[in-house]
């Protein structure tokens, strides 16, 4: 027996600087259409768009402690957008109302999935947050590589996406 879950409740994240964290983030959750269920000075919560963010300060003492994406714990987490002109409206929204650290703007990123398109960008703290746009079943459509006629899982996943040493 196997479970087909439906998405993904909320994601918790703990920062060291939540002055500027908590609003970088009810900014960006407001954009996404989601609403505020609980503030203080150390925590945002917000709901919508069939997800929950929870942003919370680190405890004392434990703030010393900057994220790092290469060691045990989250890298990045990744929103799917609806359409490219969402994911380049977030760009927009990031670049100018945000203190974003941009990584990449829009672009194809044809090697990890046919049709995607993607933003990258950090918040205060480093924490890394992609919008990624994939078109139709992406890998399990007929040009995936889980498609009728595709591939096949790959053995690589690198700079240079999806990919088999031989």
């Amino acid at each position: 027996m196997s479970v087909s879950v439906n998405g993904i409740a909320h994601i918790q994240l703990t920062v060291n600087d939540p002055d500027r964290c908590i609003p970088f983030w009810e900014k960006l959750c407001h954009f996404l259409e989601m609403k505020t269920l609980i503030r203080n000075e150390n925590t945002i919560y917000c709901i919508g768009s069939r997800t929950g963010i929870l942003v919370r300060g680190a405890p004392e003492g434990k703030e010393q402690h900057a994220f790092d994406q290469d060691t045990a714990g989250l890298h990045h987490f990744c929103f799917r957008a609806r359409s490219e002109s969402d994911v380049d409206a977030i760009h927009e929204f990031v670049t100018s109302e945000l203190d974003a650290n941009i990584i990449h703007g829009p672009e194809p990123g044809d090697r990890f999935a046919p049709g995607y398109y993607s933003i990258l960008f950090e918040d205060p703290d480093g924490i890394r947050v992609e919008f990624n746009y994939v078109p139709g079943q992406g890998h399990f459509g007929s040009g995936g590589r889980l498609g009728p006629d595709g591939r096949g899982p790959a053995d690589r996943y690198g700079d240079d996406g999806l990919t088999n040493a031989s």
